[in-house]
């Protein structure tokens, strides 16, 4: 057998042994066919469309497990049943009772219509979670209308009440529900709540005012005065979480409004040494930062941005509004724009304490330590995307002015001459001092040359060369000569 024919054997007898073997792992490995199928199944276009109910990343999960998983109440199918859970059961139970009760505008004719509101509403709003649901359709249809419930009874009775107190709530357990129902797997859609609203509603307040004032207090520290009365989303709501970071945002508009930011922002501490006055102003809208001139001074800058409050070690609401705006993709990621700025604003505990003393940062932790490193982790293992920065505008100017040669130079003169008390108070002593002698030597000057003495004899007197008391004018020695000369 020649070289060649040996070849075409080869590759025959190979291909064929190829193609038995690849037809035999076929037949006797089904699990791979029910395992891809399962996959394309998972991934169907249809229920993408509305996903807007996430599981947490793992690497998010992982930098702080407690700020996203419910520890006292569950909302939703993703934590219900869960036995430390249960206790809170009984409760929602109560308020779902009080929604319905037989006694009041909404009887038994109004839970029927709920009940066929919500079933024509099953399958929409399964398709509302990204990860497929293992309860059966009365199971999840129950969950639906006890969670609504507890929700819609929860906002209406906060705000009906003069002290914003709940029944069959204490004092510690109001404040941690608000924190728990805004967890992104601790949710249920916002078309559900809408619907349970509109059937048992007797007022004029609308669900997403209701909602922002119960909310409102996560951000500042447990008050729910000057709370953002509209919402102005540029998507359509989704549930809680989302109607509370869009109740923070400013108006700022599409794809126009937002352009490219080339790099971050500089610290706090750098800012002020480069002559930027930081400082707040008093708006709802938490995400409203800008920078500009201050009030008729074109030379002097201002960076302005609303109070953030840090009650919880944990960052419980920032994390779980990044998390949403990472997972979902029919939103603009301006709360991650806007923690990614405090994350490069606060480098150290002393960008804390400059914050702080300007009206910027209030927290109610340990140390400046602790709020440093809460708000550095809040965007820890997310990459940001600065391509539709709300942002884009004032940083990049900010940046701009930093880098101007006033301000390098004003930032090199206060690092060098104004980095402690001690040395600060010692320079500006000695330029007081050389203020007030140049001042000194101008005065003398003046009521010197009235006296017509020469530069040279007001410089001998002021330095203490001559005294001036036993010194005469060049007039009078003029005079003295002229005396001399016509008495000879």
């Amino acid at each position: 057998m020649g070289f060649n024919n040996l070849i075409r054997f080869a590759i025959h007898h190979n291909y064929k042994f190829m193609k038995k073997k690849f037809h035999c792992s076929a037949e006797i490995n089904p699990y791979w066919r029910g395992h891809v199928r399962e996959g394309l199944e998972r991934g169907n276009p249809k229920e993408s469309e509305h996903v807007c109910i996430y599981r947490i990343p793992r690497n998010m999960r992982q930098v702080e497990p407690k700020a996203y998983i419910p520890n006292n109440i569950a909302i939703g199918p993703y934590h219900h049943g869960r036995p430390h859970l249960k206790e809170m059961e009984d409760i929602k139970m109560r308020f779902f009772r009080r929604l319905f009760d037989p006694s009041g505008p909404n009887g038994s004719a109004k839970l029927d219509e709920a009940f066929k509101e919500l079933e024509s509403l099953q399958d929409k709003a399964r398709e509302c979670y990204a990860e497929k649901i293992k309860f059966s359709s009365d199971e999840f249809l129950e969950i639906m209308m006890i969670d609504g419930s507890f929700i819609i009874q929860l906002l209406r009775e906060f705000s009906e009440s003069e002290f914003n107190k709940v029944d069959d709530l204490s004092r510690w357990m109001l404040p941690t529900i608000r924190r728990e129902i805004i967890m992104l797997e601790n949710q249920i859609p916002l078309f559900v709540l809408t619907k349970l609203y509109e059937i048992t509603n007797n007022g004029n307040t609308s669900l997403e005012s209701l909602a922002l004032k119960f909310l409102y207090p996560l951000l500042r520290s447990g008050s729910s005065k000057n709370f953002p009365q509209t919402v102005k989303a540029d998507f359509e709501l989704q549930h809680l979480l989302d109607i509370l970071r869009s109740g923070v945002r400013p108006v700022i508009g599409g794809r126009d409004q937002r352009g490219s930011q080339t790099n971050m922002i500089h610290t706090a501490t750098e800012l002020v040494e480069s002559g930027v006055k930081i400082k707040t102003h008093d708006t709802p809208k938490l995400l409203d930062i800008r920078f500009g001139n201050k009030l008729l001074k074109k030379l002097v800058k201002e960076l302005t941005i609303p109070t953030l409050h840090i009650s919880d070690h944990r960052g419980t609401v920032f994390r779980n509004m990044v998390a949403f705006e990472k997972c979902h993709k029919r939103c603009y990621p301006d709360v991650t724009t806007y923690m990614f700025f405090f994350n490069r604003l606060i480098n150290s505990p002393k960008d804390v304490a400059l914050l702080h003393q300007n009206g910027v940062l209030n927290h109610s932790l340990g140390c400046d330590e602790e709020v440093a490193e809460v708000i550095n982790n809040i965007a820890k293992e997310i990459v940001p995307d600065s391509s539709e920065s709300y942002l884009y505008k004032a940083v990049n100017e900010a940046n701009e002015y930093v880098g101007s040669r006033y301000a390098k130079k004003r930032a090199s003169m206060v690092r060098n001459y104004f980095t402690s008390w001690v040395v600060g108070v010692t320079t500006a002593g000695a330029v007081f001092a050389l203020a007030f002698t140049v001042i000194q030597t101008i005065c003398a000057v003046y009521q010197h040359k009235r006296k017509g003495k020469s530069l040279f004899t007001i410089f001998l007197e002021t330095f203490g060369f001559v005294d001036s008391s036993n010194s005469a004018s060049d007039n009078d020695i003029n005079n003295n000569n002229n005396i001399l000369e016509s008495k000879t």
